[in-house]
């Protein structure tokens, strides 16, 4: 169920305002710890943003994806570490119980991720399955009432803190491919589950990843998710049209505060006796900006509400990632340039940016798996009719 206008602003002014206030002024502090503080994300839990995506029934708000995007768009403007630390429990890590999962599986672990009493990992990739994710050789084998569970997982976001774990194994070894991959719900305290060290990353300092192994850790079998094997990899895919218009939300909002940053930099630099942005060559990068920017905002609010009102957006939800993170890392380049030395600064937030964004063309689908997508759609619609 929709907020109603008055309810929905409120909550996008409440979200700002925090944006702005508390998060903004921690961003260096994060870059250079490598750490999202404690007490922010107490904040973060009593502002509900854990439970953005999760019915109300089981403790969260129950957002439609539209209001979900104007949510996330606001969230963007700061450093993409912030979101990163509920954003599993807002997407990939709840939406495959949502979708698939049993009565009782959400009954027992949705009202835990909405309070953020719980944070939620997407275990899908491995060290020889990412795009093809098909070929994951992570194995769940039927042992009585339970599976046991064998394999690695790589750069797994929130690995570090995750209390629960949606694993992706496959149950048939004989079935080649996606059809014998089946999701399991695996708690951290699980008997032979470990999670390495956090990554080393190029940016995005405070979002943590890391590898999680499984040598032999039993599951029950009331954790596989909708109780039914060989489903697995069908529920990712469900989960992936939500995903992919949050991940063009977040592009938009990050493209929005680097902006801003450029247009007050522009007004106050002077070159040759003028602000910078009087210059032409300088106003065409603004130009180029907004107006990439504003095609993205469209692009993806257009396909939000296509998927309230039931649409099959697989198409469209792939042109809004491909589209949104291409985007914002044009956005970030031209920053630099706009900035010219400072933007290679660390004093000053655009160099994070640049770094930070560039993870957004790779994750929930690089931009070349993007562009198979919508190439395939195409040509399959084309062959329909």
């Amino acid at each position: 169920m929709p907020l109603d206008t008055d309810t929905l602003e409120q909550f996008l002014d409440t979200v700002r305002r925090f944006v702005r206030e508390r998060l903004v002024p921690l961003e260096m502090q994060v870059s250079q710890t490598d750490e999202v503080p404690q007490e922010t994300i107490a904040e973060m839990r009593e502002l509900g943003l854990f439970g953005l995506s999760i019915p109300e029934t089981y403790g969260g708000i129950g957002l439609s994806m539209s209001e979900e995007v104007r949510v996330v768009q606001e969230l963007g403007w700061t450093s993409p570490a912030f979101r990163s630390v509920f954003g599993t429990n807002v997407g990939i890590g709840s939406q495959g119980i949502i979708i698939d999962g049993t009565d009782e599986q959400k009954q027992a672990w949705l009202p835990r991720l909405a309070s953020g009493e719980l944070i939620s990992s997407f275990a899908l990739t491995e060290p020889e399955a990412g795009s093809d994710a098909g070929s994951l050789r992570t194995s769940a084998r039927r042992e009585g009432d339970h599976y046991v569970l064998n394999g690695s997982k790589r750069y797994i976001t929130n690995a570090p803190h995750a209390g629960v774990f949606t694993v992706m194994a496959r149950t048939d070894p004989e079935t080649p491919g996606a059809r014998g991959v089946s999701a399991f719900i695996v708690p951290r305290e699980s008997p032979g589950l470990s999670v390495g060290p956090h990554d080393r990353k190029m940016g995005q300092q405070g979002a943590h990843t890391a590898d999680v192994n499984f040598d032999d850790v039993p599951v029950p079998a009331a954790n596989l998710i909708g109780g039914v094997e060989g489903q697995g990899f069908k529920t990712a895919m469900k989960v992936l049209d939500r995903g992919r218009l949050h991940m063009g939300a977040i592009a938009n909002g990050i493209a929005e505060r680097l902006i801003e940053e450029c247009v007050r930099y522009a007004s106050e630099r002077k070159q040759f006796s003028k602000p910078i942005g009087e210059h032409q060559l300088v106003q065409a990068m603004l130009a180029d900006c907004r107006t990439e920017a504003y095609a993205g905002r469209t692009m993806v609010a257009d396909a939000a509400r296509r998927f309230d009102d039931g649409e099959n957006i697989a198409t469209e939800a792939a042109c809004c990632k491909y589209f949104c993170t291409e985007m914002v890392g044009r956005v970030a380049d031209r920053a630099v340039q706009i900035f010219g030395g400072a933007g290679y600064m660390a004093e000053y937030p655009i160099e994070r940016f640049y770094r930070d964004v560039r993870l957004l063309r790779i994750y929930e689908g690089t931009s070349q798996v993007q562009q198979i997508v919508i190439a395939r759609n195409m040509m399959r619609d084309a062959a329909s009719n």
